[in-house]
């Protein structure tokens, strides 16, 4: 049951979204720069639909492997990296659908993410999960596994390890559960790992405690607040974000932060595919729930025994009426008298 009206999603999702926003702007000014830009390309992708098993995720995947003749994911990816619930906690999982390969991209981010943490943050716990995908459940528990199911090499990064946890649906996922300071510290984490494996720093001896994104490429604080606030200003109700006003001018406010740092902003819109698992959108934001109230069962018992009484006396009435007949009419003559 999803109560989308009570849902504002400030930890799962906004603190992902945020961050990748942070990244964007400052990747940009690296890429910008000739004498910065990394032998890298990056791609940075906002889908929808997350918590009806990642819709947006498999439409455009669908689109860009299946009907299409050219595609980026066709090309040598060294991996897709999803940031999901990263607002709070001093704990970091990585979760993967198989153990990555010695010297393989994700390996190498996780030794990367390990230095990082341990040199700048160390009391930081940083963990790997691995999770199979059960083909037989209708659900995925990560994003990443909509690029795994198609031997894209991904994984997720989250302060839970458990992906059924509460925290990930809760309607009490408000702003006044978000750690700001935790936040930034987590998005300071991916963009020096990132960066690290992106530059190959550790191969060209440079210290782990390195830092990339300093001064003017420091993360900011009132950025990230402001996006934070932009995004909990409304429920991100799926079947409602190209209906209602507020949520139209998210949506719109969100490709205008990608349009700022980016030269190549493309932006899809998906209906539901009927192959997809049964899920009906109703448009209302908020419906009146009814309540009844009922007797208890004691109440029944009590009613039960009155007209059994009832009818044992209207039985007797009707077997005994000339007794009754004489007694009255007995009475009555006394009376008159």
């Amino acid at each position: 049951m999803f109560i989308t009206w009570l849902s504002y999603g400030a930890d799962s999702n906004g603190s992902g979204v945020t961050i990748l926003l942070e990244l964007v702007r400052l990747f940009q000014k690296l890429f910008s720069s000739p004498g910065t830009k990394p032998p890298f390309n990056l791609m940075f992708s906002l889908t929808g639909g997350g918590k009806y098993n990642f819709l947006g995720t498999k439409r455009w995947i669908e689109n860009h492997l299946d009907h299409a003749e050219s595609s980026l994911l066709h090309d040598n990816v060294a991996f897709v990296l999803c940031l999901d619930t990263l607002a709070n906690s001093d704990e970091l999982h990585m979760h993967v659908s198989r153990p990555p390969k010695p010297d393989s991209p994700i390996q190498s981010f996780l030794e990367q993410l390990e230095e990082v943490v341990s040199s700048r943050f160390p009391w930081v716990k940083v963990g790997l999960v691995h999770k199979k995908i059960n083909l037989v459940e209708s659900s995925v528990a990560w994003e990443h596994e909509r690029y795994s199911l198609r031997r894209i090499p991904s994984f997720t990064l989250s302060r839970l390890q458990d992906p059924k946890s509460e925290l990930r649906g809760s309607m009490l996922d408000t702003m006044s559960q978000v750690d700001f300071r935790k936040m930034k510290r987590n998005g300071v984490i991916v963009a020096e790992t990132l960066a690290r494996y992106m530059y190959n720093l550790s191969d060209k001896g440079s210290p782990k405690d390195m830092q990339v994104f300093k001064g003017q490429l420091d993360f900011h604080d009132s950025r990230m607040s402001s996006l934070m606030s932009s995004l909990t200003s409304v429920p991100r109700a799926t079947q409602l974000l190209d209906k209602e006003p507020a949520h139209i001018l998210l949506v719109n406010s969100l490709e205008h932060e990608f349009k700022r740092y980016l030269q190549q902003v493309h932006r899809h819109t998906f209906r539901q595919d009927k192959k997809d698992p049964d899920i009906t959108f109703f448009d209302q934001m908020s419906q009146q729930i009814v309540m009844y109230r009922v007797k208890p069962a004691a109440f029944d018992l009590f009613l039960g025994g009155c007209i059994a009484a009832y009818l044992a006396i209207v039985y007797y009435t009707i077997q005994n009426f000339d007794y009754l007949y004489v007694k009255l009419k007995a009475a009555a003559k006394y009376k008159h008298e």
